[in-house]
């Protein structure tokens, strides 16, 4: 596997993956989808593939961490809804991973970025138009959970970018903010814990990755805390424009890299 250890980064590197851990553990407790800044940050550090195998471990303590604090809010039926449609994705994520190379896969990770950064501006744009939304027990919205789902799945599997995904679908579903973060944390645990058996037979974790996850996993658990603390608090508006910002400086650079 082409992948780093800790002896094989610079200081400032290692700093910048500290930074984007940190950000993982804050997006999974305070503003889920924000960590696609943290996966523009490892796929430019790292060997693209190699950084989506590094990443999937810290992402897993993230959701250990997001469900012991909002595991009281999550809606199973939603949940159940999704899986079929996400296990689909994944295994169709797999097998794109099978033949894409490197440059392939930092391609693709780039350009998933600006697309969930453009869908993101256009779903806020539309927010005041829509009615209703969608309830997950119509018709309309079990074509809609099946449409997300397998993108969720796909987008996850390849780059670990089903957060925006998902909480586009969540937001149009009409969730309040614990239950929205309820149900997030609890989908992504099991979705991510999920993909360990296929980034392991693709060598995207191995023992190497694991140390250099061991030495970033430290890093989540602040990021965890401060995003509890800042969940209720955080002015929601600017921060989520600053990582649209973020993700398609992140996503631009990885394509032209």
């Amino acid at each position: 596997m082409n992948t780093m250890t800790l002896w094989h980064i610079s200081g400032w590197e290692f700093a910048a993956l500290a930074a984007a851990a940190l950000l993982v553990g804050f997006s999974k407790t305070a503003v889920s989808g924000a960590n696609t800044v943290s996966l523009a940050v490892f796929a430019a550090v790292l060997p693209a593939r190699a950084s989506t195998g590094v990443l999937l471990p810290l992402l897993i303590v993230g959701d250990v961490l997001a469900v012991l604090t909002y595991r009281r809010h999550a809606h199973w039926p939603t949940l159940w809804r999704l899986f079929p449609a996400v296990a689909a994705g994944v295994v169709l994520g797999t097998l794109f991973l099978v033949w894409a190379d490197d440059g392939m896969v930092r391609t693709s990770i780039g350009a998933i970025l600006l697309l969930m950064a453009a869908v993101t501006l256009w779903r806020r744009r539309a927010a005041t138009q829509e009615e209703e939304p969608d309830a997950v027990a119509t018709r309309t919205g079990r074509i809609k959970a099946r449409s997300y789902g397998v993108l969720g799945g796909f987008t996850t599997m390849v780059a670990n970018a089903g957060g925006p995904v998902m909480s586009m679908y969540l937001l149009s579903a009409g969730f309040r903010k614990l239950g929205f973060l309820g149900t997030s944390a609890f989908f992504f645990l099991i979705v991510n814990t999920s993909k360990v058996p296929f980034s392991v037979g693709l060598g995207l974790i191995d023992g190497h990755s694991l140390l250099l996850d061991a030495a970033l996993a430290i890093f989540v658990v602040p990021g965890a805390f401060l995003g509890r603390w800042a969940v209720h608090r955080i002015n929601q508006l600017l921060f989520e424009r600053l990582v649209i910002a973020a993700t398609v400086v992140g996503g631009v650079q990885l394509l032209l890299r």
